[in-house]
Order: C-alpha cells, then sequence, then structure tokens
C-alpha cells in the first residue's frame, strides 16, 4: 500500500513539474493588446491582440487570449488603439545605390533652375576643394525632368562654367541618365565618331558633337570613370540603407539588380548580426557583351552559391533567387528609351502654337530579341530562378508577356513567378495578360500623380488617349492582377507613407504647386487595403515567402511594425504623415521610437529590447547626421 502512495505521488510531482514546464513555454516573449491588430490575412480581419515566442506568431486574437501568454519574462506593449501591422516588404528598390548615395553630392530630387543646378554643385566642389583634379566628382539625386523652366535641357556647357577641372557626372535619380562635363567627356573617349552602344544613346547636337548626356547603357562610358567603392565604403552603404528601411518600417527587400561587392557587404553583415531585413538580391542578365543565356545564368548560379543563406529563419538572412532583366528604359522625356508600340509625338508648330503629330521615335529595340528572351527564362526556369524584368513602355510589356507566355508551355516554366517592374503604360489588350500569365505588376505608387515627370515629360509626347492610360495601377488590379509595391529608391526619396498616399489619391504633395493640383488623369484610385497587400502580401509572395510572412498569422515569423495611426480611416492626405514609431523582425526589435519605449514597463523594456532599440536608433540617426 505504500508503495502505492509512494508511486501515486511521484507521478502527481512530475504531472506538476510538466505543468509547469509547459507553462514556460507556453509564455511569450513579446505580447501587444489593446490594438488595432490588421492582419492581412484571407478576410484582412482585425484584431486586439498579438504574442510573439522565438520569433514566431504564437497568437493573434482577443486580449483575454493573449492573457496566456504572459509570464514575467513577457515584455508587454499597450497600443493604446495604434495600428499594428505586417511590415512592409519592398519588392523593388536598390539599396546600395541608396545608401552609397548618401556618400555623395547630392541635389535632393529639387526642381532646379540652370543656375541653382549649377550653384549648387559649385557648392560640393568648394567643399571638396583639395580632391585631385583628376578625381572625377559625382553628383547624384538630380531631377533631370523637373528641371525648371519645364523643358529646359542641360550639356555639357551648363557643368563647363563651374570652377573647376575635375570631371563632372551628374546622375538622373532615375538612373537611366548622366550628364557630363568636357573634361569627362574627353575621359570617356567619346568623339564624334564614338558609335551607340547596344541598348545605351550617345546624345548629339545638330552638328554631331556629343552634349555629355548619356542615356541607359552608354552611361557606362562615364561611370567607368568612377573609382570603384572599397570594401569599407560598400558596408557604410550598406548599414545607411539598412538603417533607412528600419525607420520606413520595412523588413524584407528585393535588391533589384546586385553586384557581388553588394553581397559581400550584405554578407558581413548578416554574420555581424548586423541585418535587420530579410534580403533578396536579384543578379543582373546582360547578354550585350557576347555571353549566353546559359552561361548568364550559370554565373548567377555561381553568385547564388556564394551568398545565399538558404532556408528562410526567423533571423534575417541573404537569399539570392532573382534575376533581373532590362527590355527598355524610361518613357519619360527627353530620354524616350522605353520601348512603345506607336511613336513618340514631336511638336511640328511652335512653343506659341504646338501641333503635335507622330513622329519616327517608338523607341529603342527591345533589349532582349524575342528568341534571346525566350531562351533566357526558359534557362532561368530550369534553374528555378525568378525573372525580375524591367519593362516601362507598352512595347517592353508586351514583349515581355509574349516571352512569358511562350515559357509557360513547361513544367519548370509553369512554376515560375516572373515580375515586370514599371509598367508604366501597357496596351488595355495586354491588361488581363497578367492575371491570365501569373505575372506580378510591381510598381511605385508614388508615380501616379500631377509632377514634372508625368505632366511635363509624357502628356505631349504620349498624346491625350496614352497619356490618360498612364500609371495602371488600380486597372491593372481591377483585371486581376497581383500587384506588389516597390519603391525603387533612390530614384525617389525613401517615402512610403507619401507612395500610399498618392496611390489611394493619384495626387501630388500639397507643396507641389498650383500647377500639379488635381488627380492624375480619370484613373482610380487604389483602395487602401489593396495598397496595403500590395506592399505586405503580395510583395512577399514574389520573393516566395508569403508561407512565413507578409501577413499576422499564427506560425509565421513576427515581421511587424506598429504606427503612429490608424491608416486604414484617417484622411485621405494624412496616410502620407503616418509614421512608424516601432520595426520588428522576426521577433526582435529593429526600431523604435522614444515615444514607443514609454509604452513598457522599465524592467521588462530594459531586459529584452535596450540594446536592439539603441543599435537601431544609433543607426537612423547616422543617416541624417553622419
Amino acid at each position: 500500500m505504500m508503495r502505492r502512495l509512494l508511486l501515486v505521488m511521484v507521478m502527481l510531482a512530475g504531472a506538476s513539474t510538466m505543468t509547469r514546464a509547459q507553462a514556460t513555454e507556453r509564455k511569450a516573449d513579446l505580447v501587444y493588446r489593446n490594438g488595432f491588430v490588421y492582419t492581412v490575412d484571407a478576410q484582412d480581419s482585425v484584431q486586439q491582440a498579438l504574442d510573439v515566442r522565438a520569433g514566431r506568431i504564437v497568437h493573434v486574437g482577443s486580449n483575454a487570449g493573449a492573457k496566456a501568454y504572459i509570464g514575467k519574462r513577457t515584455r508587454v506593449v499597450d497600443l493604446q488603439g495604434r495600428m499594428l501591422m505586417p511590415g512592409l516588404v519592398d519588392a523593388h528598390m536598390h539599396p546600395q545605390s541608396g545608401g552609397s548615395r548618401l556618400l555623395n553630392c547630392s541635389l535632393d530630387y529639387r526642381r532646379l533652375t540652370v543656375s541653382q543646378f549649377q550653384a549648387r554643385i559649385q557648392a560640393c566642389l568648394d567643399r571638396d576643394r583639395h580632391a585631385s583634379p583628376e578625381r572625377p566628382l559625382l553628383v547624384v539625386n538630380w531631377f533631370q525632368q523637373g528641371m525648371q523652366p519645364d523643358g529646359v535641357g542641360t550639356s555639357a556647357v551648363t557643368l563647363d562654367v563651374l570652377k573647376t577641372r575635375r570631371p563632372v557626372i551628374v546622375r538622373s535619380s532615375f538612373g537611366h541618365s548622366v550628364q557630363l562635363n568636357t573634361r569627362a567627356v574627353a575621359l570617356a573617349g567619346i568623339e564624334r565618331g564614338t558609335p551607340d552602344p547596344v541598348g545605351g544613346k550617345i546624345v548629339r547636337d545638330a552638328r554631331g558633337t556629343a552634349t555629355g548626356l548619356l542615356e541607359d547603357a552608354a552611361q557606362d562610358l562615364a561611370m567607368r570613370l568612377l573609382p570603384p567603392l572599397t570594401a569599407k565604403e560598400n558596408l557604410a552603404a550598406s548599414s545607411k540603407a539598412l538603417a533607412a528601411m528600419r525607420r520606413q518600417g520595412i523588413t524584407s527587400f528585393l535588391d533589384a539588380w546586385t553586384d557581388p561587392e553588394t553581397l559581400t557587404a550584405f554578407a558581413a553583415l548578416q554574420r555581424q548580426g548586423r541585418l535587420t531585413a530579410r534580403a533578396h538580391f536579384a543578379v543582373l542578365i546582360d547578354l550585350d557583351k557576347g555571353a549566353t543565356p546559359q552561361g548568364a545564368v550559370a554565373d548567377l548560379l555561381g553568385q547564388q552559391q556564394q551568398f545565399d543563406a538558404g532556408e528562410t529563419r526567423a533571423a534575417p538572412s541573404m537569399q539570392v533567387r532573382h534575376a533581373k532583366l532590362f527590355m527598355d528604359g524610361v518613357i519619360a522625356a527627353p530620354a524616350f528609351t522605353g520601348a512603345m508600340l506607336e511613336p513618340y509625338l514631336v511638336n511640328v508648330g511652335s512653343d506659341d502654337h504646338p501641333d503635335w503629330q507622330p513622329g519616327s521615335n517608338k523607341g529603342p529595340p527591345s533589349y532582349f530579341a524575342p528568341a534571346a528572351l525566350i531562351s533566357t527564362l526558359t534557362e532561368l526556369a530550369r534553374a528555378g530562378i525568378d525573372p525580375h524584368i524591367h519593362a516601362d513602355g507598352d512595347r517592353a510589356v508586351r514583349d515581355s508577356l509574349d516571352a512569358i507566355a511562350a515559357v509557360r508551355g513547361s513544367e519548370e516554366g509553369r512554376q515560375m513567378r516572373p515580375a515586370l517592374a514599371h509598367a508604366e503604360i501597357v496596351a488595355p489588350a495586354d491588361y488581363p495578360r497578367f492575371a491570365a500569365l501569373g505575372v506580378t505588376p510591381v510598381l511605385s505608387f508614388q508615380w501616379a500623380k500631377p509632377a514634372p515627370d508625368t505632366v511635363g515629360a509624357l502628356k505631349d509626347y504620349l498624346g491625350p488617349a496614352r497619356y490618360a492610360a498612364v500609371e495602371p495601377q488600380a486597372v491593372l488590379a481591377d483585371a486581376g492582377a497581383r500587384i506588389a509595391y516597390g519603391s525603387d529608391w533612390p530614384v525617389d526619396p525613401l517615402d512610403i507613407p507619401f507612395a500610399l498616399k498618392v496611390a489611394v489619391t493619384r495626387t501630388a504633395a500639397a507643396d507641389a504647386g498650383p500647377e500639379y493640383a488635381g488627380r492624375l488623369t480619370a484613373q482610380p484610385g487604389m483602395t487602401r487595403a489593396a495598397v496595403l497587400r500590395a506592399a505586405t502580401l503580395d510583395a512577399a509572395w514574389t520573393l516566395r515567402q508569403e508561407r512565413t510572412t507578409g501577413s499576422l498569422e499564427t506560425g509565421k515569423f513576427a515581421d511587424l511594425i506598429v504606427l503612429d495611426r490608424k491608416l486604414l480611416s484617417i484622411p485621405e492626405e494624412d496616410i502620407a504623415r503616418v509614421r512608424v514609431l516601432q520595426t520588428v523582425v522576426g521577433g526582435k526589435v529593429v526600431y523604435e521610437t522614444a515615444a514607443m519605449r514609454a509604452k513598457t514597463p522599465r524592467k521588462t523594456r530594459n531586459r529584452h529590447s535596450r540594446r536592439a532599440v539603441q543599435s537601431g536608433n544609433r543607426a537612423v540617426a547616422c543617416t541624417a547626421g553622419c
């Protein structure tokens, strides 16, 4: 009898121990309650609370349901009704370029007169007056289409008046044009007989003399004059880019055109535990220099083997699973390098009495011939690599869709997730083909507004019918396309709230000027729910991580952000004023404002988040003051 009693007591003690252990395992590291938790699940449901343990979401639901997850070591955040949503996924950006531009002379995307343009560059030269006369000055973030007055051009002569012997290279924010001074033209080896490179244009005056303006692939003639960034500079650029992303609430991104130096820098940050967003990279496929599709894809796979970190985990890591292809340039004036089905218009009248008629220029031939594109896509499909295709004009879009349709016939082709970046103008007959072919348009929402690069650079040159169809964001969505958001930073400033506002309203900023008042064309804006899905779950789909991120659902990684107001219910114009209070990646706080820290009891905050938050805030502050 005594033996049985002892056995029962041991069993009860064990059960009690197991219960305590199970209870401990059940406790969360981080609990949010009293919030507007916008999940972006299949029903776009809104909940009150969310719990995080070991980097994953373990509960989304009511405040009452969250109580069971709160233990002594749990950080509890009272949202006080604020909005909690999935972290933002930027499906097309250039982080290394964005970070490195913070190191250069910048024109800050401003609309400048020629004299202001010259004065700002001269100021940079004066600050760097001890530089060698042989060292080129790189000037970035030039809003070429915003030069004042509208339509004013630049040439080497514009820069030759500057007080310097240095070569000067001014890069358009669009990334498709550079302006050189005469010294840089000479060093680039550009002479009267220099031919246009494939996929590029050396702009010349009426006498055939190069003006110093280079378009698309011709930029390489100038950019090779610049010394490559050192490993230290590349690391600094990557760090600055991540700091900017944290503050914007970006938890995953695609570098839409990478290189080994960028991959090396981000790999170093990953090893150091300083990678604060899930990093995806697209390697350029370029057949212009004699490469074959097979050889180009083999080179990509070599970089994948070296840098891809494998299976996605709670801690952010690197994936190299995309290829970047260019089909054309940009449709905006003065480049006209977007491939169009019909010619750009030209003014055969006068400035006072314009008469816009079709010219002879439809833009360049698509940068990939049909057979070459099909062959390249076939090789990518076999390798399990998703293509990310730059296609701005309607002919580039159609050629891309035609090639994708040809590849879809194979099993590998059916598994491919192709994306078309930009698609600023699409022939109406091609709207439904995006959904039919499973092609995702990755769109920069901030472009869909009246601005110098739309009204001034497109309207007259496209004519009324085509201009009415530019930036077809909601139109493509209504046709069934899965829309993904990509900032294209640093083509524009990294300002995602403004981009989301434009997607909804198709209006410019309030201070843009009376000439840019009103909406861009009669097209509708996107709904707020559609805009948020494009910047979260649908963008995650293009990165093949929709099962682990992009929405707030049990079992997914805890990639999330807290906003200072409810984006779904505030006045439309206030969407641009939304600010991120906290960014969390894989359950780790990587950015947090002082206001957000104040919502956490001091003991809990110090134990769980002080180190990560302080590190994040130092990096973010550096983007403004370093």
